[in-house]
């Protein structure tokens, strides 16, 4: 018999208690895994302008040059990690064929594009009280006139590494390693019900 791979997200065994917690709040704070996002991290040099130029020609939007800001086009979009570097973020197993569009983009010039897909999942973080709960674990400025939609961070939340993108003025996405996915969960949980 041969064994049969079984997809699982990391927070498999937490939908019901973060829908738990929703309900405990009222929907003041509304927690949900976010699973199987494709997400390419891309290096390349943004001062060429002719690559810059064909690389906005095959995702269909300009990747942000401004730090810890996002663009997006349909269901793709780019954060800034660093003056060199982006996370695309899209649809699940849509990451192959954006894969090899970057290639095309690249066209030779010196870059770097991994799947990373596998190493984080996505927490949705939202609901009135979304940006004060966050706010207790991550070191950086939350207030929405700083960072609000469009913006994206590397930081920390309650010690672990995570990037945290603002979507709306009171939802998040906290992409956090699968290995971490636990923790971040269980801190969730427990600093709401403090």
């Amino acid at each position: 018999m041969i064994a049969e791979a079984v997809r699982r997200s990391p927070l498999a065994e937490y939908r019901l208690r973060l829908v738990a917690l929703s309900a405990a709040t009222r929907g003041d704070i509304l927690v949900r895994e976010v699973p199987y996002l494709a997400q390419i991290n891309l290096r390349a040099d943004p001062n060429d302008g002719d690559l810059m130029q064909r690389l906005a020609s095959t995702l269909g939007f300009a990747l942000p040059v401004m730090p810890n800001t996002t663009t997006s086009h349909n269901d793709w979009r780019a954060l800034w990690l660093g003056p060199d570097e982006w996370l695309l973020v899209g649809p699940d197993s849509q990451q192959e064929g954006l894969r090899q569009a970057l290639r095309n983009g690249l066209n030779g010039t010196f870059g770097s594009i991994v799947d990373v897909s596998a190493n984080r999942t996505v927490l949705e973080i939202g609901g009135p009280k979304a940006r004060e709960l966050l706010a207790r674990a991550i070191p950086i400025d939350l207030d929405v006139r700083s960072f609000g939609p469009g913006r994206c961070a590397q930081t920390l939340l309650a010690k672990a590494q995570v990037i945290i993108e603002g979507r709306d003025e009171s939802a998040f996405q906290v992409f956090v390693r699968a290995s971490f996915a636990g923790y971040i969960a269980e801190w969730l949980l427990d600093a709401e019900s403090e």
